[in-house]
């Protein structure tokens, strides 16, 4: 398995991804396809299932030696590693036998330097057993897409009064909700102010979920520029990061039950 990223966009959001993915669990499998790579996983608490798609062509370049190889890594530690990209490094990451996956390697590569140096490592994988669950959630009542700078921006602060968020949505506006000891914060959101809404006709949903998860979720703003949000009264809470291309981020974060 080899494969390389050198466009900075893309070192950013691959980056940003495992930024993402160390708070929501400790260890991930990757999964080689011909065609794409694709990672799903969920926290030690069960409340919030995530995966990934990213195809081939998203790559500088992308070689897969047999189908189906699949990797387990430490996610602090890889992240740890790639943040320790420059501007000018391409990121190369290779397994060169199939048949001993004990090793990871990642070299941070420069073809000309100019007081940067090559950088190469080797990461000790993990032995995790191999658990993909199918994801076929429907459809959602509600649908909409905000800036990801905004919507990051509102729920650092709603973390500041509790940390469960209500979400209601009408044919108006949205509403985001955070209440506890310090007080409540709610905030109105327009639908003109949206770049997306959809509702069904007549429905007002009203659902509460963890907002520690959902702040974990929406912390980076180097995935996309907008983020979407799937919204249905009796299903996860779907947060979806749209990386061009049918390649794609997604995060389901189960309900809080009432009491």
């Amino acid at each position: 398995m080899h494969l390389t990223i050198s466009d900075k966009s893309k070192k950013d959001i691959f980056i940003s991804l495992f930024q993402l993915l160390k708070s929501c669990s400790s260890a991930i499998t990757i999964y080689f396809n011909n065609d794409h790579i694709y990672i799903q996983g969920m926290d030690k608490s069960h409340v919030c299932l995530f995966e990934i798609k990213i195809g081939s062509s998203w790559f500088n370049s992308y070689e897969v030696l047999e189908e189906n190889i699949s990797i387990c890594l430490c996610t602090q530690f890889f992240y740890n590693i790639l943040s320790l990209n420059e501007e000018r490094h391409t990121i190369h990451l290779h397994c060169d036998s199939t048949e001993d996956l004990d090793l990871l390697s990642i070299d941070l590569i420069i073809k000309e330097s100019k007081g940067e140096y090559n950088k190469y490592f080797k990461m000790p994988l993990c032995d995790m057993e191999d658990n993909i669950l199918e994801i076929n959630p429907g459809e959602y009542d509600a649908e909409f897409s905000i800036s990801a700078k905004k919507i990051s921006d509102i729920i650092s602060q709603l973390t500041i009064f509790g940390n469960i968020m209500d979400i209601k949505c009408s044919e108006e506006k949205i509403e985001l909700i955070s209440n506890g000891g310090s007080g409540e914060m709610l905030v109105k959101i327009p639908i003109d102010d949206l770049s997306e809404f959809s509702i069904s006709e007549g429905e007002t949903i009203n659902v509460a979920y963890s907002l520690n998860y959902i702040h974990k979720m929406c912390i980076t703003t180097k995935l996309s520029n907008e983020i979407n949000f799937f919204v249905s009264a009796d299903k996860p809470l779907k947060i979806m990061y749209d990386l061009g291309e049918n390649n794609f981020v997604h995060f389901f974060i189960a309900p809080k039950i009432n009491d």
